[in-house]
């Protein structure tokens, strides 16, 4: 399957029947712009931060027949690599063997990565085209997260062909457990040494001078 040449990096997502939509329902003019300014199409340091930090995303692809398949992807922060500035990586860990996503992505390469952040209301969406890598220990060794309790079966090597972010509008804020948990923590040794202190305080004042 071969990707249509595109007059700008967003017609990736903006089809001749979307911009009709946009155009129908009045939004077609301020997109218009947008496609002048242009959609990016490589990594900058923005967002390789935002991927760098980054514990959870959505990998998004299709059969050959278009029936769309979506499944989360997880594991330590950084986990999904920026190879260079066109290219994404993870390793793919072993799970329930369906194999649904390396079933589409063998006959349609078309592929989307959905990373949020809801601490900080924060999402990036990312198009491209997927493939996977199989029997290549050393490049599976490079992207596997140290200590990390998985078993890695394959690589996915994503190549970027546009990305964009979206306002935060109707993002509900959520916080991840385990900076939940270490925020707690640093609060209750604050609230310990206070404690100490002012026990300290109230003992001098005991033993001093009447």
């Amino acid at each position: 399957m071969t990707t249509a040449a595109h007059t700008y990096a967003s017609d990736v997502a903006f089809s001749p029947a979307v911009k009709a939509i946009q155009a129908r329902k009045g939004s077609r003019e301020a997109y218009a712009d947008s496609e002048q300014r242009g959609w990016r199409t490589e990594v900058d340091d923005n967002v390789a931060a935002f991927l760098a930090d980054a514990n959870s995303f959505y990998f998004a692809t299709a059969s050959a027949e278009g029936q769309p398949y979506i499944q989360h992807r997880g594991g330590p922060k950084g986990f999904l690599k920026v190879l260079d500035k066109q290219t994404l990586a993870f390793a793919d860990y072993a799970g329930n063997r369906q194999f649904i996503t390396q079933g589409n992505l063998s006959e349609n390469p078309k592929a989307y990565i959905f990373v949020m952040d809801y601490a900080h209301r924060r999402r990036v969406k990312i198009w491209g085209e997927a493939r996977v890598v199989e029997d290549d220990e050393a490049l599976t060794t490079s992207l596997m997260p140290k200590g990390y309790r998985a078993r890695p079966e394959q690589v996915i090597l994503f190549k970027i062909a546009a990305w964009d972010t979206n306002c935060p509008q109707h993002i509900p804020q959520k916080f991840d457990a385990g900076d939940v948990a270490a925020a707690l923590a640093a609060r209750d040794q604050r609230i310990a040494e206070l404690e100490a202190e002012l026990a300290a305080l109230k003992g001098e004042k005991g033993t001093g001078a009447s």
